[in-house]
């Protein structure tokens, strides 16, 4: 990666984290229905006028828009509206760690649903310290107690085992050509289609009281920085990183939210809380596997003709 890859990941990093403080304001003041239904009305709006500056069209096929339905439900609706109802019961920080283990379930999920990424020794073991790590930190209170806290934490995990079943679903707009930033306008537009007539059924947005211009802008800075515009900087990395290079942002993810809720909402993580994110990941680093094979390949002896040459 060069120094620009470097610095759209960490932009990216910050994008995506800030979605977390963003949550955290708006929360309190709308129903999760209509966040989530603005989140995605909002950013289907930029997305297609990016397209349309770009002279692209959305495609018409039912096939692909059945497609674009399904990676909405499992990609924007369900996890969005679970991480937001959980983060108005727990610290924004805390709901970025435990989302930070979608890697950790999309490895799970691929290795019974594809036939070409399966689960191996590495990977294996770091699932399994993710999860050491998610049980740490959830803590034992969630055998026993009936606290909204641990639901929360549950639902940020149902979020991101959403995201590990979106992962392999979306892999089939690659075999259909559909460009990935088509695929991100088609899935949030299909999302709204969904979610606008759920939230004004459910929530009832015009009998709520008007939000505060913190929370508008948040909700604002929510559609249109963290989802519209941060899937254009994904598709734009993408293309110049790779998908393994975009998929160290989930290390760093966690860090910015972490930052962003200690400075602006006055949020503090508990000691175990420090210690299942370590754990956590050190799964993710496992599950990578960079980290370890350039370790191995440094400490490995030089080969046999590299020796004589260093002889000589």
């Amino acid at each position: 990666m060069t120094a620009s890859d470097w610095a759209l990941l960490i932009v990216l990093s910050v994008v995506w984290g800030g979605s977390f403080l963003f949550i955290g304001v708006v929360v309190k003041e709308l129903p999760p229905f209509t966040i989530v239904a603005c989140r995605v009305l909002l950013a289907a709006l930029a997305l297609q006028s990016v397209l349309r500056l770009m002279g692209i069209s959305l495609p018409r096929e039912r096939r692909v828009w059945a497609a674009f339905l399904g990676m909405g439900v499992l990609n924007n609706a369900i996890p969005f509206t679970l991480i937001v109802w959980g983060q108005g019961h727990i610290a924004s920080g805390l709901a970025s760690i435990l989302n930070a283990t979608t890697p950790l379930f999309t490895v799970v999920v691929a290795h019974y649903l594809t036939a070409d990424e399966k689960l191996t020794g590495a990977r294996l073991a770091g699932v399994v310290t993710g999860f050491v790590g998610v049980a740490i930190m959830i803590g034992a209170a969630a055998f026993s107690a009936r606290d909204a806290s641990i639901l929360a934490q549950v639902a940020i995990l149902g979020a991101a085992l959403s995201y590990g079943f979106a992962g392999v679903f979306g892999r089939r707009f690659k075999s259909m050509g559909v460009p990935p930033l088509v695929t991100a306008a088609g899935q949030v537009t299909a999302s709204s289609i969904l979610l606008v007539p759920l939230a004004l059924a459910v929530d009832r947005p015009w009998t709520l009281p008007l939000p505060g211009t913190a929370a508008l802008l948040s909700l604002a800075g929510l559609a249109i920085i963290s989802t519209a515009f941060a899937y254009i900087l994904f598709f734009r990395l993408l293309a110049r990183a790779g998908a393994t290079n975009v998929g160290l942002v989930t290390f760093l993810i966690p860090i910015s939210a972490i930052l962003f809720g200690v400075l602006l909402l006055g949020e503090r993580l508990e000691t175990r809380q420090i210690a299942g994110m370590s754990l956590i990941g050190a799964g993710l680093i496992l599950i990578d596997g960079r980290l370890i094979s350039g370790l191995r390949r440094r400490l490995s002896p030089p080969e046999p003709a590299l020796r004589k040459q260093a002889d000589c």
